[in-house]
């Protein structure tokens, strides 16, 4: 029996199902650490505080610091998923890009916009 070159298209399909799933609840995650950015989730009293509380004024730029980077790293992570999206579309998802060999199913459901298999991921270090 050969070795299996790409995965079926049932297979590709459980992968959709579960990048799709991963992919709405990261993007409420980003709306969430955008809206703690910009405010704009709440009418608060922030914009009419006093502004003479230095400590908590630092405290409230480190965490929008904070904030900002969650959200770069949670939009980064929906950027890989829409790409794997795209390759399961094309049908050359879960085929590792430096070997060419399928990357194994436990791996892509624990990382499921993984592009190396585990071995080529090792070698990279």
């Amino acid at each position: 029996m050969a070795e299996k070159t790409r995965y079926s298209d049932a297979e590709l399909q459980e992968f959709k199902e579960l990048i799709l799933g991963k992919l709405a609840k990261a993007q409420k995650d980003y709306e969430l650490y955008k809206n703690s950015i910009t405010h704009s989730d709440g009418n608060d009293t922030q914009d009419t505080s006093p502004t003479f509380k230095v400590l908590e004024e630092g405290a409230a730029t480190l965490s929008k610091e904070e904030a900002g980077k969650l959200a770069a790293r949670q939009l980064k992570f929906i950027q890989h998923l829409q790409a794997a999206l795209i390759r399961i579309e094309n049908k050359t998802y879960g085929i590792c890009r430096e070997t060419g060999k399928l990357i194994a199913k436990e791996r892509l459901r624990a990382v499921p916009h993984a592009t190396l298999s585990i071995d080529a991921k090792n070698k990279q270090k």
